[in-house]
Protein backbone atom coordinates (compact mmCIF):
# COMPACT_ATOMS: atom_id res chain seq x y z
CA UNK A 1 0.00 0.00 0.00
CA UNK A 2 1.29 3.43 -0.89
CA UNK A 3 1.68 5.95 1.94
CA UNK A 4 -1.24 8.38 2.07
CA UNK A 5 0.80 11.18 3.62
CA UNK A 6 3.51 12.85 1.58
CA UNK A 7 5.65 13.18 4.70
CA UNK A 8 5.32 9.44 5.35
CA UNK A 9 6.97 8.47 2.09
CA UNK A 10 10.68 7.71 1.76
CA UNK A 11 12.73 10.53 0.32
CA UNK A 12 14.26 10.43 -3.14
CA UNK A 13 16.76 12.97 -4.45
CA UNK A 14 17.13 13.33 -8.21
CA UNK A 15 20.42 14.90 -9.27
CA UNK A 16 20.27 15.99 -12.90
CA UNK A 17 16.63 16.65 -13.70
CA UNK A 18 16.61 16.79 -17.48
CA UNK A 19 14.16 14.95 -19.68
CA UNK A 20 14.71 11.53 -18.10
CA UNK A 21 14.73 13.03 -14.61
CA UNK A 22 11.35 14.61 -15.25
CA UNK A 23 10.00 11.25 -16.39
CA UNK A 24 11.32 9.72 -13.17
CA UNK A 25 9.49 12.37 -11.13
CA UNK A 26 6.24 11.61 -12.94
CA UNK A 27 6.73 7.91 -12.32
CA UNK A 28 7.80 8.06 -8.66
CA UNK A 29 6.14 11.06 -7.00
CA UNK A 30 3.28 8.96 -5.58
CA UNK A 31 5.72 6.47 -4.00
CA UNK A 32 8.46 8.82 -2.79
CA UNK A 33 8.74 12.33 -1.48
CA UNK A 34 10.79 13.55 -4.43
CA UNK A 35 13.40 16.30 -4.24
CA UNK A 36 14.68 17.68 -7.54
CA UNK A 37 18.07 19.35 -7.42
CA UNK A 38 18.31 22.48 -9.53
CA UNK A 39 20.74 25.37 -9.88
CA UNK A 40 18.00 27.62 -11.30
CA UNK A 41 15.74 29.33 -8.74
CA UNK A 42 13.12 29.98 -11.42
CA UNK A 43 12.59 26.20 -11.72
CA UNK A 44 11.40 25.75 -8.12
CA UNK A 45 7.75 26.52 -8.86
CA UNK A 46 7.81 24.23 -11.90
CA UNK A 47 8.99 21.34 -9.73
CA UNK A 48 6.19 22.02 -7.23
CA UNK A 49 3.70 21.71 -10.08
CA UNK A 50 5.37 18.43 -11.06
CA UNK A 51 4.84 17.06 -7.51
CA UNK A 52 8.49 17.45 -6.45
CA UNK A 53 10.30 19.76 -4.07
CA UNK A 54 12.98 21.79 -5.81
CA UNK A 55 16.27 22.13 -3.94
CA UNK A 56 18.80 24.73 -5.04
CA UNK A 57 22.26 23.23 -5.39
CA UNK A 58 24.94 23.11 -8.05
CA UNK A 59 27.42 20.29 -8.69
CA UNK A 60 29.89 22.91 -9.87
CA UNK A 61 29.64 24.81 -6.56
CA UNK A 62 30.60 22.44 -3.75
CA UNK A 63 29.44 24.61 -0.86
CA UNK A 64 25.89 24.49 -2.19
CA UNK A 65 25.84 20.69 -1.88
CA UNK A 66 25.77 20.75 1.93
CA UNK A 67 22.00 21.11 1.89
CA UNK A 68 21.49 17.90 -0.09
CA UNK A 69 24.24 15.76 1.45
CA UNK A 70 22.01 14.07 4.03
CA UNK A 71 18.68 14.78 2.43
CA UNK A 72 17.48 11.38 1.17
CA UNK A 73 18.17 7.66 1.52
CA UNK A 74 17.58 7.18 -2.22
CA UNK A 75 19.45 9.08 -4.95
CA UNK A 76 19.18 9.02 -8.72
CA UNK A 77 22.40 10.49 -10.10
CA UNK A 78 21.53 11.46 -13.68
CA UNK A 79 23.82 14.48 -14.07
CA UNK A 80 26.34 14.30 -16.92
CA UNK A 81 30.04 15.03 -16.39
CA UNK A 82 31.50 18.37 -17.51
CA UNK A 83 32.13 18.83 -21.22
CA UNK A 84 35.92 18.95 -20.87
CA UNK A 85 38.70 16.99 -19.20
CA UNK A 86 39.13 13.30 -18.41
CA UNK A 87 37.53 13.38 -14.96
CA UNK A 88 34.00 13.92 -13.64
CA UNK A 89 34.43 16.72 -11.14
CA UNK A 90 30.66 16.83 -10.54
CA UNK A 91 30.48 13.25 -9.30
CA UNK A 92 33.58 13.91 -7.22
CA UNK A 93 31.88 16.91 -5.60
CA UNK A 94 28.69 14.96 -4.91
CA UNK A 95 30.61 12.10 -3.30
CA UNK A 96 32.61 14.52 -1.17
CA UNK A 97 29.35 15.97 0.18
CA UNK A 98 27.86 12.53 0.82
CA UNK A 99 31.07 11.36 2.46
CA UNK A 100 31.11 14.36 4.79
CA UNK A 101 27.52 13.61 5.78
CA UNK A 102 28.35 9.97 6.50
CA UNK A 103 31.34 11.03 8.60
CA UNK A 104 29.06 13.27 10.66
CA UNK A 105 30.99 16.44 9.96
CA UNK A 106 28.98 19.52 10.77
CA UNK A 107 26.44 20.12 13.56
CA UNK A 108 24.88 17.37 15.66
CA UNK A 109 27.86 15.03 15.39
CA UNK A 110 27.30 13.85 18.95
CA UNK A 111 24.89 11.24 17.60
CA UNK A 112 27.84 9.41 16.05
CA UNK A 113 29.15 8.41 19.42
CA UNK A 114 25.86 6.78 20.40
CA UNK A 115 25.61 4.45 17.44
CA UNK A 116 27.15 1.38 19.02
CA UNK A 117 25.38 1.93 22.35
CA UNK A 118 21.89 2.05 20.89
CA UNK A 119 19.98 -1.15 20.32
CA UNK A 120 16.40 -2.25 19.68
CA UNK A 121 13.59 0.14 20.48
CA UNK A 122 15.90 2.81 21.89
CA UNK A 123 17.74 3.15 18.61
CA UNK A 124 14.51 3.14 16.62
CA UNK A 125 13.06 5.90 18.78
CA UNK A 126 16.23 7.97 18.36
CA UNK A 127 16.15 7.57 14.60
CA UNK A 128 12.45 8.43 14.41
CA UNK A 129 12.93 11.46 16.61
CA UNK A 130 15.80 12.72 14.48
CA UNK A 131 13.84 12.17 11.29
CA UNK A 132 10.90 14.14 12.66
CA UNK A 133 13.30 17.01 13.34
CA UNK A 134 14.53 16.94 9.73
CA UNK A 135 11.29 17.34 7.80
CA UNK A 136 12.67 20.28 5.80
CA UNK A 137 16.43 19.67 5.86
CA UNK A 138 17.38 22.32 3.33
CA UNK A 139 16.32 24.99 5.83
CA UNK A 140 18.34 23.78 8.77
CA UNK A 141 20.77 21.30 10.22
CA UNK A 142 18.20 18.67 11.14
CA UNK A 143 19.57 15.74 9.11
CA UNK A 144 22.81 15.75 11.08
CA UNK A 145 20.95 14.37 14.08
CA UNK A 146 20.56 10.98 12.42
CA UNK A 147 23.37 10.88 9.84
CA UNK A 148 25.36 8.31 11.76
CA UNK A 149 22.27 6.19 12.52
CA UNK A 150 20.94 5.58 9.06
CA UNK A 151 22.36 3.22 6.41
CA UNK A 152 24.30 4.55 3.46
CA UNK A 153 21.99 5.90 0.74
CA UNK A 154 21.15 3.81 -2.28
CA UNK A 155 22.55 5.64 -5.31
CA UNK A 156 21.67 4.71 -8.88
CA UNK A 157 24.10 6.15 -11.41
CA UNK A 158 23.10 6.67 -15.03
CA UNK A 159 26.23 5.85 -17.02
CA UNK A 160 26.69 5.07 -20.72
CA UNK A 161 27.49 2.02 -22.82
CA UNK A 162 30.07 4.21 -24.53
CA UNK A 163 32.48 3.11 -21.79
CA UNK A 164 33.06 -0.13 -23.77
CA UNK A 165 34.42 1.59 -26.87
CA UNK A 166 34.37 -0.35 -30.13
CA UNK A 167 33.52 -4.05 -29.77
CA UNK A 168 33.46 -4.86 -33.51
CA UNK A 169 29.75 -5.64 -33.37
CA UNK A 170 30.09 -8.34 -30.70
CA UNK A 171 27.29 -9.15 -28.26
CA UNK A 172 28.65 -8.15 -24.84
CA UNK A 173 27.45 -8.37 -21.25
CA UNK A 174 28.24 -6.24 -18.22
CA UNK A 175 31.49 -8.10 -17.46
CA UNK A 176 33.15 -6.68 -20.58
CA UNK A 177 36.29 -4.69 -19.80
CA UNK A 178 35.76 -0.98 -20.39
CA UNK A 179 37.86 0.66 -23.10
CA UNK A 180 36.66 4.25 -23.51
CA UNK A 181 37.69 5.64 -26.87
CA UNK A 182 36.87 9.34 -26.42
CA UNK A 183 37.02 11.93 -23.62
CA UNK A 184 33.27 11.80 -23.10
CA UNK A 185 33.41 8.08 -22.29
CA UNK A 186 36.62 8.51 -20.27
CA UNK A 187 34.81 10.94 -17.97
CA UNK A 188 32.08 8.36 -17.44
CA UNK A 189 34.63 5.66 -16.57
CA UNK A 190 36.25 8.06 -14.10
CA UNK A 191 32.85 8.65 -12.49
CA UNK A 192 32.14 4.93 -12.25
CA UNK A 193 35.51 4.30 -10.58
CA UNK A 194 34.93 7.02 -8.00
CA UNK A 195 31.44 5.73 -7.27
CA UNK A 196 32.68 2.16 -6.86
CA UNK A 197 35.35 3.33 -4.42
CA UNK A 198 32.72 5.23 -2.45
CA UNK A 199 30.57 2.11 -2.42
CA UNK A 200 33.40 0.00 -1.06
CA UNK A 201 34.03 2.64 1.61
CA UNK A 202 30.41 2.47 2.76
CA UNK A 203 29.52 6.00 1.63
CA UNK A 204 26.82 4.74 -0.77
CA UNK A 205 25.11 1.55 -1.89
CA UNK A 206 25.76 1.71 -5.62
CA UNK A 207 23.92 0.51 -8.71
CA UNK A 208 25.22 1.45 -12.17
CA UNK A 209 22.90 1.55 -15.17
CA UNK A 210 24.72 1.75 -18.51
CA UNK A 211 22.56 3.40 -21.13
CA UNK A 212 22.74 3.31 -24.95
CA UNK A 213 20.92 5.69 -27.33
CA UNK A 214 17.78 7.15 -25.75
CA UNK A 215 14.81 7.78 -28.00
CA UNK A 216 11.22 9.01 -27.64
CA UNK A 217 8.63 10.70 -29.83
CA UNK A 218 10.54 13.98 -29.51
CA UNK A 219 13.97 12.33 -29.57
CA UNK A 220 14.11 10.80 -33.03
CA UNK A 221 16.60 11.66 -35.82
CA UNK A 222 13.94 13.44 -37.89
CA UNK A 223 15.97 16.61 -38.44
CA UNK A 224 18.89 14.52 -39.63
CA UNK A 225 16.69 12.65 -42.06
CA UNK A 226 15.14 15.86 -43.34
CA UNK A 227 18.62 17.29 -43.90
CA UNK A 228 19.65 14.23 -45.89
CA UNK A 229 22.66 13.45 -43.67
CA UNK A 230 24.21 10.24 -44.99
CA UNK A 231 24.58 6.95 -43.15
CA UNK A 232 27.27 4.31 -43.60
CA UNK A 233 26.86 1.63 -46.22
CA UNK A 234 26.02 -1.84 -44.91
CA UNK A 235 29.55 -3.26 -45.02
CA UNK A 236 30.94 -0.30 -43.03
CA UNK A 237 28.01 0.20 -40.69
CA UNK A 238 27.95 -0.27 -36.90
CA UNK A 239 25.48 -1.86 -34.52
CA UNK A 240 23.69 0.57 -32.25
CA UNK A 241 21.46 -0.07 -29.23
CA UNK A 242 18.41 1.76 -27.93
CA UNK A 243 16.03 2.36 -25.03
CA UNK A 244 12.87 4.44 -24.87
CA UNK A 245 13.02 7.32 -22.36
CA UNK A 246 9.93 6.07 -20.49
CA UNK A 247 11.37 2.58 -20.22
CA UNK A 248 14.65 4.05 -19.00
CA UNK A 249 12.82 5.89 -16.23
CA UNK A 250 11.17 2.60 -15.22
CA UNK A 251 14.55 0.82 -15.21
CA UNK A 252 16.12 3.50 -13.01
CA UNK A 253 13.17 3.25 -10.63
CA UNK A 254 13.41 -0.54 -10.39
CA UNK A 255 17.14 -0.29 -9.70
CA UNK A 256 16.32 1.62 -6.50
CA UNK A 257 14.68 -1.42 -4.88
CA UNK A 258 15.72 -4.40 -7.00
CA UNK A 259 19.27 -3.47 -7.93
CA UNK A 260 22.22 -5.27 -6.38
CA UNK A 261 25.01 -3.42 -4.64
CA UNK A 262 27.97 -2.52 -6.93
CA UNK A 263 26.13 -4.13 -9.85
CA UNK A 264 26.13 -2.94 -13.47
CA UNK A 265 23.02 -3.46 -15.61
CA UNK A 266 22.42 -2.60 -19.27
CA UNK A 267 19.31 -0.49 -19.90
CA UNK A 268 18.62 -1.78 -23.39
CA UNK A 269 15.73 -3.07 -25.45
CA UNK A 270 15.75 -6.00 -27.86
CA UNK A 271 16.55 -3.95 -30.97
CA UNK A 272 19.32 -5.53 -33.07
CA UNK A 273 19.89 -3.04 -35.86
CA UNK A 274 22.79 -1.33 -37.50
CA UNK A 275 22.67 2.44 -37.46
CA UNK A 276 21.64 2.86 -41.08
CA UNK A 277 18.82 0.33 -40.71
CA UNK A 278 17.57 2.27 -37.68
CA UNK A 279 17.49 5.47 -39.73
CA UNK A 280 15.65 3.64 -42.51
CA UNK A 281 13.07 2.37 -40.04
CA UNK A 282 12.39 5.87 -38.70
CA UNK A 283 12.31 7.36 -42.20
CA UNK A 284 9.74 4.83 -43.39
CA UNK A 285 7.55 5.39 -40.33
CA UNK A 286 7.49 9.16 -40.86
CA UNK A 287 7.32 9.12 -44.68
CA UNK A 288 10.74 10.70 -45.06
CA UNK A 289 13.46 9.82 -47.58
CA UNK A 290 15.90 7.18 -46.41
CA UNK A 291 19.40 8.59 -45.86
CA UNK A 292 21.96 8.15 -48.63
CA UNK A 293 24.69 5.62 -47.90
CA UNK A 294 28.40 6.42 -48.08
CA UNK A 295 31.62 4.54 -47.43
CA UNK A 296 33.50 5.06 -44.19
CA UNK A 297 36.23 6.94 -46.07
CA UNK A 298 33.63 9.34 -47.48
CA UNK A 299 32.03 9.79 -44.07
CA UNK A 300 35.37 10.69 -42.51
CA UNK A 301 35.72 13.53 -45.02
CA UNK A 302 32.20 14.94 -44.83
CA UNK A 303 30.60 14.33 -41.42
CA UNK A 304 31.24 16.27 -38.18
CA UNK A 305 33.52 14.69 -35.54
CA UNK A 306 30.74 14.23 -32.97
CA UNK A 307 28.67 12.17 -35.39
CA UNK A 308 31.69 10.24 -36.56
CA UNK A 309 32.53 9.20 -33.00
CA UNK A 310 29.29 7.20 -32.84
CA UNK A 311 30.03 5.64 -36.21
CA UNK A 312 33.36 4.27 -34.98
CA UNK A 313 31.88 2.06 -32.27
CA UNK A 314 29.87 -1.10 -32.91
CA UNK A 315 28.42 -3.35 -30.21
CA UNK A 316 25.32 -5.28 -29.22
CA UNK A 317 24.23 -5.41 -25.60
CA UNK A 318 23.07 -8.39 -23.59
CA UNK A 319 19.92 -7.70 -21.54
CA UNK A 320 19.91 -10.79 -19.29
CA UNK A 321 20.50 -8.90 -16.04
CA UNK A 322 17.80 -6.38 -16.91
CA UNK A 323 15.25 -9.16 -17.37
CA UNK A 324 16.32 -11.49 -14.56
CA UNK A 325 17.43 -9.09 -11.85
CA UNK A 326 15.47 -5.88 -12.31
CA UNK A 327 12.52 -7.74 -13.86
CA UNK A 328 11.48 -4.76 -15.94
CA UNK A 329 8.78 -5.32 -18.54
CA UNK A 330 9.50 -2.77 -21.25
CA UNK A 331 6.65 -0.73 -22.61
CA UNK A 332 8.47 -0.69 -25.95
CA UNK A 333 10.44 -3.95 -26.38
CA UNK A 334 12.08 -2.59 -29.53
CA UNK A 335 12.13 0.52 -31.71
CA UNK A 336 9.85 -1.08 -34.31
CA UNK A 337 7.09 -1.53 -31.73
CA UNK A 338 7.27 2.13 -30.80
CA UNK A 339 7.19 3.25 -34.42
CA UNK A 340 4.20 1.05 -35.19
CA UNK A 341 2.22 3.14 -32.73
CA UNK A 342 3.40 6.32 -34.48
CA UNK A 343 3.10 8.63 -31.47
CA UNK A 344 4.55 12.03 -32.37
CA UNK A 345 5.28 12.86 -28.70
CA UNK A 346 6.05 10.18 -26.11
Amino acid sequence: MKPTSKLGRPRLLIVGCGDVGQRCVALLHDRFRVFAMTRDATRLSAWRQAHATGVRADLDARRSLRRIAALAPYILHLAPPPNTGNDDTRTRALLAALGAARAGRGPHTAAAGTRTAMTGGLRRRAVNSARQAAIVPEHGAGPGAYRALRPAPILVYASTTGVYGDCAGALIDETRVVRPANPRAQRRVAAEKRLRQAGKAGVINLRIIRIPGIYAGDRLPLARLQAGTPALREEDDVYTSHIHADDLAAILACALWRGRNQRVVHAVDATRLKMGAYFDLVADAYDLPRPPRVSRAQAELTLPPTLLSFMRESRQLDDTRLARELRVRLRYPDVAEFLRQRKPIS
